[in-house]
């Protein structure tokens, strides 16, 4: 039974909208959310989509009137569906499963993603999964550069700029906030947050937060768990030195959604998924050959062997110290730890197929009786998965020196990233259940005494980069002119140990390569200059105009077995392949017309690519690609627009044209080229339109948003297309009157895809010409959930 959807609206002043913005929100009361009402007053600007900006860049932004109004299991990736370049995809309507975003193009694991100033993109393939950030009614502001990567930003990957997202500071006051989710698809989810307000003589202030989310999933069997922990601290010496911090925990177990092919979709339908039942364990037989696990066509493995458990800790601290009246020092040190596997893990495991290798034959050795009849002849269904554990600490350091009308900030950034990546297997109880879903204790093991390894590779990270930037202001601030450069390096210190996933089967001989235990170290370094200036031309209308240069390492699974790039010559492994960083010149010119009804902004943008790195990527099987794509050009023009409200009803809109073309064709193997001069990119639309329109009252709102997305392409070669689409979004809520023990109860509504829109997503892009199979997702059905919240 479908229900509807809740949840509290805040009032949070103007002034505060734009400091929660800004380059430094921790040091202004930007996230003190202040007394609620069922509109707050960053709904004065287009809905909570924009706020006033004088930076000689574009960026958008999002506030707390626009979080407020948004399902509370949602993630930060549907946030931005509304902004200008932004393609925003969900694997279903709750947000707890993850999705996918491109900006301009760029897709996510080239944006670099910060949380309370920490780097989150994956260490190794940049990858950000969304539903692991923090809680909807936790976050105050998130903004999105689209283009030039912002100069103190901490990335070794972001060639296609970057996203900020600040999480609320505690509140001033002592305060209990409830709420409770209930919706469509058994959608639960209890929230509580406690504020300690101030003590310690008004110095300190701290903040706690659990809730608990769970969903069924929209097609087959199996569902999302959740459970988040936030916690905020501020500690104020005095009005100019302060530390804050955050500490974000999230577990989550997830069954996952099978993601089709275009002929398996034609083929099965759209609610094609994972098995139901298990096809079961045959009887063991000594001396005879139990061969396990086969699938006929169109057969997929049982849906609790295809899971994707993951917990993950974000911990952060900014301490900002005034060294002298012009000098401001800025230290965040950080540490971030994930644990996580995914995929699906019903594999079949010969029990001849361990290590050792025979140095007579170059084929497996080792064998292990797995079903216990005696003899090592069988096969049978395990489950496996590929294992990935970081751990990554890091610092940033800035000064910030003010001299005349200078103002000059620099800083240095590092960190080193353990990147540890296996496929262990365990075994698969008679139910058809993993004996342990996370795969970390019970392992099978071979013969030398080591685990089973379908995969064993070992990355350390290091990367460190200096950056320098310089504010003039001139003529009485009307002219800005922003100048300086970063100095980016990455160190790749892969290891490749040698394990049973090299081997097809038992009986088949790798290359030379495979098998063996072998390492690559390899450093990418590049000089990023950035020059913008702003002109106001008076105080309603100012001009921009920005170029900066960006890069990105080549993402660690570039240096596998897998992936073509390494040879053994004279016994070493040495790079054959063409694997550089991906480097991005950009350039913006852009307007903004900012007045007391509503504000209007655009630019023009070209985007010259060097070495594009081009990474496929199978959701199903968790195995990743990569390609140089070579030279890309990009050209086209955004435009954002929001009004305040007008006798209750206010707007924003936003309207991107992009025009991508690959320039040479494609090398994809020592024999083959494909032909994809003059192709358009993948996954870049020409055309995105949205539009929001919202009607409130004092008391209550109503808002419906609507997102085209217009026909893009899956291959290098253009010969699979993605139909253009429409969504539409509806949510509306209503302020009680509270009394002395309950204060502001509020129910909100959300309907995610109204019209139960089917549409479907690349997962990421193939080579074409018969090179690769595209998988999709596939666009989840209308969805209604209400939300209720109360402070006491």
């Amino acid at each position: 039974m479908t229900v509807v959807a809740v949840s509290l609206l805040f009032e949070v002043a103007a002034a505060h909208a734009q400091e929660a913005n800004s380059a430094e929100p921790a040091a202004k009361s930007s996230s003190d959310i202040g007394t609620v009402t069922i509109t707050g007053e960053g709904d004065q600007l287009g809905n909570g989509l924009l706020v006033r900006d004088d930076e000689p860049k574009t960026r958008s932004n999002i506030t707390r009137a626009e979080f407020e109004k948004e399902r509370p299991t949602g993630n930060p990736f549907q946030s931005m569906n509304m902004l200008p370049g932004v393609v925003t995809y969900s694997h279903d309507g709750t947000g707890l499963f993850g999705g996918g975003l491109s900006v301009r193009g760029f897709k996510s694991d080239q944006i670099g993603f910060t949380v309370n100033g920490a780097p989150i993109n994956d260490s190794g393939s940049y990858e950000v999964y969304p539903q692991q950030l923090g809680e909807m009614e936790n976050i105050c502001s998130q903004s999105v550069t689209q283009g030039a990567t912002d100069l103190d930003a901490p990335h070794i990957g972001a060639s296609g700029g970057n996203i900020s997202l600040v999480t609320c500071e505690p509140e001033d006051r002592h305060r209990l906030r409830l709420a409770q989710t209930v919706g469509g698809l058994n959608l639960l989810r209890s929230f509580v947050r406690v504020d300690s307000g101030r003590f310690a003589n008004d110095m300190a202030k701290v903040f706690l937060s659990y809730s608990h989310s769970s969903a069924d999933k929209w097609k087959g069997l199996g569902k999302a768990d959740r459970d988040h922990v936030d916690f905020g601290v501020r500690f104020d010496f005095d009005k100019a030195n302060y530390i804050t911090g955050t500490l974000n925990y999230n577990r989550i177990l997830n069954n996952n959604f099978l993601a089709p092919s275009l002929a398996q979709l034609n083929e099965y339908g759209y609610y094609y998924d994972y098995s139901p039942t298990f096809i079961g364990h045959l009887p063991p037989g000594s001396g005879t050959a139990q061969n396990e696990g086969a699938l006929k066509k169109g057969e997929q493995p049982y849906y609790k062997l295809a899971l994707n458990p993951f917990e993950n800790v974000l911990a952060s601290v900014t301490g900002v110290f005034r060294l002298t009246p012009t000098t401001k020092l800025k230290l965040q040190p950080y540490y971030w730890y994930g644990y996580g596997t995914g995929g699906r893990q019903q594999q079949r495991l010969w029990e001849n197929g361990f290590l050792p290798v025979n140095p007579d034959t170059g084929k497996l050795g080792g064998s292990v009786d797995l079903n216990g009849d005696g003899d090592t002849l069988d096969t049978r269904i395990v489950a496996s998965s590929r294992i990935t554990r970081t751990d990554r600490p890091g610092i940033t350091a800035t000064v910030t020196q003010q001299l005349a009308n200078h103002q000059i900030q620099a800083g240095l950034w590092f960190e080193r990233a353990v990147h540890r990546q296996t496929g262990p297997a365990v075994h698969v109880n008679e139910d058809g259940t993993s004996s342990n879903v996370w795969l970390d204790s019970g392992l099978i093991t071979g013969p030398t005494g080591d685990p089973f390894q379908s995969r064993n590779w070992n990355t350390v990270t290091t990367a460190w980069e200096f950056f320098i930037q310089d504010s003039v202001s001139m003529l009485a601030d009307k002219l800005n002119v922003q100048g300086g450069f970063r100095i980016p390096t990455a160190r790749r210190d892969f290891t490749n140990i040698a394990s049973e996933g090299d081997f097809a089967s038992p009986t088949s001989q790798p290359n030379s390569l495979n098998w063996r235990t072998y390492n690559i170290n390899k450093s990418y370094t590049a000089f990023l200059p950035q020059l913008g200036v702003r002109y106001s031309i008076n105080d309603a209308l100012q001009i921009y105009a920005n170029g900066a240069r960006n890069f990105r390492a080549p993402p660690n699974f570039a240096f596998s077995p897998t992936n073509g790039n390494v040879s053994i010559v004279g016994g070493n492994a040495v790079m054959t392949g063409n694997v550089k960083a991906e480097t991005s010149n950009i350039f913006d010119i852009g307007a903004r017309y900012q007045t007391d009804w509503g504000m209007l902004s655009g630019s023009v943008f070209y985007v010259d690519y060097q070495d594009r790195q081009a990474n496929s990527y199978d959701p199903n099987t968790q195995k990743s690609s990569y390609t140089n794509a070579g030279a890309v050009r990009n050209v086209g023009f955004q435009l954002e627009a929001g009004t305040a409200p007008i006798h209750g009803f206010s707007l924003y809109g936003s309207v991107t044209n992009n025009h991508s073309r690959i320039k040479e064709d494609v090398r994809v193997s020592k024999k083959v080229t494909a032909p994809t001069a003059g192709k358009k990119y993948p996954l870049d639309p020409d055309w995105l339109l949205a539009l929001s329109t919202q009607y409130a009252r004092e008391r209550w709102y109503a808002r419906a948003q609507t997102k085209f997305i217009g026909r893009q392409f899956a291959t290098l070669t253009n010969d699979e297309a993605v139909p253009s689409y429409t969504t539409v979004d509806l949510d509306a809520g209503y302020r009680f009157n509270g009394n002395t023990f309950l204060k502001n109860p509020t129910l909100r509504m959300n309907i995610s895809n109204l019209f139960d829109k089917r549409y479907r997503h690349p997962s990421s892009l193939q080579t074409g010409n018969g090179n690769g199979t595209v998988i999709y997702y596939l666009g989840a059905p209308r969805l209604i959930s209400a939300t209720l919240t109360a402070d006491f």
